[in-house]
């Protein structure tokens, strides 16, 4: 189905979803409030925060989709679930990284502390617990806890990456798989199932998700070497001084000089702060080899599959933010 919307404009893509957006704001609003004032004063920081809502906004688009002008019972709420957690995933990541900035501003762990920021996670997980029986549909909560548990399974995986120059491609893609692409698997196919839509619509519906979470993280990793800090809202290099082999320094791995494939395996092996003169040197070869154009045709890729499972929704505005949302992730810059 051709589409007019830019596809380098998010909001312009998330047209046919503005109004619930706004709504969704403030269910986050309602569903966050405690009687604990740090949590209260966290859960503020993290809203005001911002950030794009992919997930939900995948929720969304689906369900209307494929509701194709009906009303979805529980869109919202549920929009709240996949979005909570993914922001306790967020405080979770800071702490273990060590982060200091996200979204261009402190993370909650260097403003609050690592125990307040683990400790509000956990309040967002179960906060997303409560909600998800909220349908009375066994589908949704295995979903949403089958997607949880992987998730937590990735963080894993990735931590046993961390500081290892032998993580191959396939090792990595799997770390994406659970850690990132989960969680846009489960808010896609969720969509579905809120508009009981059909076995192979809802089949569909999660295969598109798992493959444009996948592109959206590949294009994270490009970022990482290529956006500067007032884009990203993180600091450009943080994966390489944190110690992970992404897909841009695995492919160096595998395809650089000597003594490019030494530099890079001393970055990640090293447990201290990475110097500036170094973080340039491999930036150069990372920009000089290859690597970059290697990542973004593996993001294409994925983002060609995530198309292909939308041949068969029907054709209107929610599907074509869809289609447009697989080239967004492509030419994003944030």
């Amino acid at each position: 189905m051709p589409s007019t919307v830019k596809t380098n404009d998010l909001s312009q893509i998330l047209a046919p979803i503005a109004l619930d957006f706004k709504a969704l704001d403030e269910v986050i609003r309602q569903r966050l409030a405690s009687k604990v004032a740090l949590i209260d004063q966290i859960s503020t920081y993290i809203i005001q925060a911002g950030g794009k809502r992919v997930r939900p906004a995948l929720l969304m688009l689906v369900a209307k989709s494929l509701a194709n002008g009906k009303e979805t019972p529980h869109i919202l709420e549920m929009s709240a679930v996949v979005e909570f957690i993914h922001t306790a995933t967020l405080l979770h990541d800071d702490v273990v990284d060590e982060s200091t900035l996200r979204r261009g501003r402190e993370t909650a762990n260097a403003a609050f502390g690592n125990a307040a920021s683990v400790l509000v996670g956990d309040f967002l997980y179960s906060r997303a617990f409560q909600m998800m029986v909220g349908p009375n549909d066994l589908r949704v909560m295995q979903i949403l806890s089958d997607a949880t548990n992987t998730i937590a399974e990735g963080e894993v995986l990735q931590l046993l990456n961390m500081n290892d120059p032998e993580v191959d491609e396939a090792s990595y893609l799997q770390v994406i798989r659970y850690k990132t692409a989960k969680l846009f698997e489960a808010s896609t196919e969720l969509g579905a199932i809120l508009t009981n839509a059909t076995d192979a619509q809802r089949e569909q519906a999660a295969a598109f998700g798992r493959h444009i979470g996948t592109a959206f993280q590949l294009m994270d990793d490009l970022l990482d070497y290529t956006a500067n800090a007032a884009q990203m809202g993180k600091n450009a290099g943080d994966d390489l001084r944190e110690g992970k082999p992404t897909l841009p320094l695995i492919y160096l791995l595998e395809n650089g000089t000597n003594e490019e494939r030494l530099l890079v395996r001393a970055a990640i092996e090293q447990n201290q702060d990475l110097p500036d003169d170094v973080f340039a040197q491999i930036l150069a070869a990372v920009q000089n080899s290859g690597a970059l154009d290697y990542t973004q045709a593996a993001a294409k890729r994925e983002a060609d599959l995530a198309l292909s499972y939308l041949k068969d929704f029907p054709a209107n505005p929610a599907s074509q933010a869809l289609e447009a949302l697989c080239a967004y992730s492509l030419t994003r810059q944030t």
